[in-house]
């Protein structure tokens, strides 16, 4: 431990310049605080000024900042965002100083870290410490980091300690990212629509760029920074080959140049058939050497503008979108010619397991694993298998994907699909870091006991260089970012699961509730208590019993169980269901399209045993008669009636624990969760009794007694259309 404090590398005269500055600014932000109403803009980031008896727990250690580093745009951000929020939370300047006395916060990366005999060496990248030191009588709290992005985490995590009202008196905290590359998936167009998206437009405004920043932009990296995202795709994975264009290069860098000092990279989706659209060939061809130059020619133009460019995002032969089949060439072929072409920037290719075809007879279930399989271990090292969690799109409940744990030589990236496109969009409540833990922590087995998923996407089971985990966004212009409050806890807990796959969704959900809405301990049992058994509630009343893609066709708004009609078959709810006299349930046996066969055998073996397959995975993996008794006693239609009804009431219960929250948050926020828990409880009614209806139609069973009939016929339930709904 030194004897002394080291000397801080800021100029000495700034320092009451600064201190200077940061009064002006936290009286106009106080001033400003004052103004505004509630609205959601500020997310997880309020700084509001905590209770007395919080701000008095931590006044003594937290008085000052002193840099033990060199001021890069990184460090003055995470400086003045450590400035700005200590002095919110504790209600007085908490200021950047030139040499620390009691109750300083040093900043330390590098050589530094030797001054306080902190050991560095394990944190990479990205991780950081956070320890409570004393110097003689003065107590000291350090984060510390071997690079400067690393600061900023710690920042971050600091501030989260002290919005929660954790002790900090006694720091020892030492964190490192599981996965290195966190990333944002923009499904947006450049005309500013968003697939996908229910809130608003987009936020990149292309026609103002580069010329124009919105101010925006900055709270959209602080917001990401804090909760370790370091990158962003822009552009829809639907791709257009336009944002490779040089107006388009220029505005894409104006937007990196924003997210550099918050750590964050960009990346952009490659639209395969660009060589032809924008480059004049006649041909895309993988193996084309006049192909090869051009995306080798593109990458060097993109890199001089943007040097820390992340790389290309590419969905190619699927649904429409181009790619190297059309030339008679392997995924593998396509996606090594885009790697070589960023391989010498240090750039790296996601390249979407997302693949089906109309033409295939064989179980959507089953066609990326048959396409992928076969080229494992023949991408380029710097090529990561974006895979989503299930193997067909990102329904309410899923299996986890065949694809992992199949591909030992292959790094595997997870994608989740923080957008709610099949869980109620924006309107419905469902906290979606259950869903997600449920498949980072499935076994697949394929290196025994505990070879999880985690495992595989971090590249600890096979030893993997590079890692990846993806979320759709959810997010848009509406001033909540998200088009809902609890959306939000989607897009945090994205990040902190990105960090750590092993995090605890209730632990993450009561840091959000605590920093987005009150500190009250019995507010945030209500709300936490919602957002934890939000996700099963939507499954019960959407999709039980491993039932999946009974939506509404094209827009997936509502269900629409009896959809038969559509040109290809995998479109079509009756694909997946199958539902008849009988009973119900896609048969993926041996008896029926053996996908069970691309699991483990452990897994596999589980999962075609009708009597042991998990309830949750019932009729994804069988065809279940209608009488077939169930674990609870029931018949697997009344099973079916009651998971529906017990969705509903758990939405309807919510409504009044909702309500005893009036005066205890702030009245907008309070009056839109309100609004859309009504909305809620409308659309889970809908949903049970349109399915009940159609499943009655087939199976000329009567409802178990005690039980609602649906509130309308079937035919009425049919004739709804919605030609206007979001997000297509």
């Amino acid at each position: 431990m030194p004897d002394r404090i080291g000397t801080n590398r800021v100029s000495r005269g700034t320092g009451a310049i600064r201190g200077l500055i940061m009064a002006v600014f936290l009286l106009l932000n106080f001033v400003g605080m004052g103004a505004r109403a509630e609205d959601g803009y500020w997310l997880w980031l309020r700084y509001d000024e905590l209770p007395q008896e919080m701000r008095s727990q931590y006044r003594g250690q937290l008085r000052q900042i002193v840099l033990e580093t060199e001021e890069t745009p990184t460090v003055s951000v995470a400086a003045r965002e450590l400035s700005d929020g200590l002095s919110g939370l504790l209600g007085r300047n908490v200021p950047v100083s030139d040499e620390g006395a009691r109750g300083a916060i040093l900043l330390v990366t590098g050589e530094a870290a030797s001054l306080y005999d902190l050991d560095l060496s394990d944190l990479g990248e990205d991780g950081y410490l956070l320890r409570t030191l004393t110097d003689g009588r003065r107590k000291l709290t350090v984060i510390a980091a071997n690079e400067d992005d690393g600061l900023l985490y710690g920042v971050f995590h600091l501030l989260r300690l002290v919005q929660t009202g954790e002790d900090i008196s006694d720091l020892n905290i030492t964190s490192v990212p599981r996965i290195d590359i966190r990333v944002l998936n923009h499904w947006d167009n450049l005309d500013r629509t968003v697939e996908r998206g229910y809130a608003g437009q987009s936020i990149w405004d292309w026609h103002k760029l580069p010329d124009y920043i919105d101010p925006r932009y900055t709270d959209y990296a602080r917001a990401n920074a804090s909760i370790g995202i370091n990158g962003t795709v822009l552009t829809n994975v639907n791709a257009n080959a336009t944002v490779l264009t040089p107006p388009y290069i220029e505005k894409v860098a104006a937007v990196a140049d924003t997210m550099r000092p918050y750590g964050i990279q960009v990346y952009l989706t490659a639209r395969f058939s660009a060589p032809i659209e924008i480059g004049g060939l006649e041909t895309a061809d993988p193996a084309d050497p006049a192909v090869q130059a051009w995306w080798a020619g593109k990458a060097d133009e993109i890199y001089r503008k943007i040097p820390d460019f992340g790389g290309f995002l590419v969905k190619a032969d699927s649904e429409g979108q181009p790619g190297p089949h059309t030339y008679h060439r392997t995924h593998a072929e396509g996606a090594n010619m885009l790697a070589d072409a960023v391989a010498p920037h240090g750039g790296v290719v996601m390249w979407r397991a997302f693949v089906y075809s109309e033409n295939n007879p064989v179980d959507r279930h089953m066609q990326a694993y048959d396409q992928f399989v076969p080229l494992d271990g023949k991408f380029r090292s710097n090529v990561i298998i974006q895979t989503k969690n299930g193997a067909i799109d990102f329904q309410p409940r899923e299996p986890f994907h065949p694809l992992f744990g199949a591909m030992p030589e292959t790094p595997l990236g997870m994608e989740f699909q923080i957008t709610k496109e099949y869980l109620g969009f924006a309107t419905h409540l469902a906290y979606l870091a259950p869903m997600w833990s449920e498949v980072l922590r499935a076994d697949t087995f394929v290196k025994g006991e505990g070879s999880t998923v985690a495992k595989i996407i971090d590249g600890s089971l096979e030893g993997h260089e590079i890692s990846a985990m993806a979320g759709v966004s959810n997010i848009g212009s509406d001033r909540n970012w998200t088009g809902s409050q609890f959306d939000q806890a989607n897009w945090y807990a994205f990040g902190r699961l990105a960090w750590d796959p092993a995090a605890e969704p209730a632990e993450i959900a009561e840091d959000w509730v605590r920093m987005t809405f009150t500190g009250d301990d019995g507010a945030v049992g209500t709300i936490l208590g919602m957002m934890m058994e939000s996700r099963e509630a939507v499954v019960n009343y959407m999709t039980p019993l491993g039932l999946g893609h009974l939506m509404g066709t094209g827009h997936h708004y509502g269900p629409a169980p009896w959809v038969s009609e559509l040109g290809r078959p995998e479109w079509n709810p009756v694909y997946y269901h199958k539902a008849d006299e009988d009973g119900i349930g896609f048969d993926r046996t041996k008896s029926g399209s053996n996908a069970v066969a691309q699991y483990s055998d452990a897994v596999a073996a589980e999962f075609a045993d009708l009597e042991a397959v998990p309830e949750e995975y019932l009729l994804w993996f069988h065809h279940v008669s209608w009488d077939y008794e169930m674990p609870s006693g029931r018949t697997l239609w009344e099973e079916l009636v009651h998971r529906y009804t017990e969705g509903v009431r758990t939405v309807s219960g919510w409504r009044g624990e909702w309500a005893s929250l009036e005066g205890r948050i702030d009245e907008g926020r309070y009056r839109q969760v309100a609004d859309f828990l009504r909305v809620q409880e409308k659309e889970a009614r809908w949903w049970r009794d349109a399915c009940l209806a159609y499943f009655m139609s087939l199976n000329g069973l009567d409802l178990p007694a005690g039980y609602a009939p649906p509130a309308r016929t079937l035919d009425e339930y049919k004739a709804m259309v919605f030609p206007s709904a979001p997000g297509n």
